[in-house]
């Protein structure tokens, strides 16, 4: 057996243990790092949802990959240069991490402009961290509130990454707390090595790379 269809095999597992629906839960396989021909194979056993966080790799692999599977939707899941909004408007189908004003502003400019509308979620830095990407938690409301009301963006839930040394149940529920209280349905939160305890807190995105490609070179 594949190394995804095993890894569905334990997302069945913990879908039951967790009382959740498979239906309710978008798996994003995490490409990066990996070649066209290796995201191929995952795509050929049925997989459709990718997450990429380089633009630069998302332009080596992905418009090639995208003209002959028309169905795959792509998930940009890094932090975001300014400069590079309009790349990742181009090719990401849904974009897991604004996080800035000017960042806000360059994505409305760009859907105001064409046609192509964007999913957005909102990425919330839950442990304060200096070095991490995301609206500090003390912001986050005034943040949230001037996006939903004052630019016409799709934003339909939030994002976070935990502190890599801390429990993530207390920051996956400090998301799900707070997308609550904006009527965010959506909660972009667990990896491969803490996504049960994501779905226990109510994710309905989880980003899992190695369990699905192996380890990163």
């Amino acid at each position: 057996m594949s190394r995804y269809k095993n890894f569905l095999s334990s997302l069945e597992v913990s879908l039951k243990s967790t009382n959740r629906n498979s239906q309710d839960i978008k798996l994003i396989a995490v490409s990066k790092k990996k070649s066209a021909i290796e995201i191929q194979k995952v795509i050929d056993e049925g997989h459709q949802s990718f997450g990429e966080n380089q633009i630069q790799e998302i332009e080596d692999k992905w418009p090639g990959l995208k003209k002959i599977n028309s169905n795959i939707s792509l998930h940009f899941i890094g932090s975001i240069q300014s400069r590079k909004v309009e790349q990742i408007y181009k090719h990401c189908d849904v974009i897991h991490s604004i996080d800035r004003k000017k960042i806000v502003k360059k994505f409305d400019e760009l859907e105001a402009l064409g046609d192509i509308k964007r999913k957005y979620f909102i990425q919330i830095n839950t442990g304060n961290e200096s070095q991490k990407s995301g609206v500090l938690l003390n912001e986050a409301d005034e943040f949230i509130s001037d996006c939903k009301s004052n630019y016409n963006l799709n934003i339909v839930g939030l994002m976070c990454l935990p502190p890599i040394d801390e429990d993530p149940r207390n920051h996956f529920s400090k998301l799900a707390d707070l997308a609550k209280k904006f009527n965010l349905n959506c909660l972009s939160m667990g990896m491969s090595g803490d996504y049960q305890v994501a779905l226990e807190c109510g994710a309905t995105h989880i980003r899992i790379g190695t369990h699905i490609f192996g380890e990163r070179s």
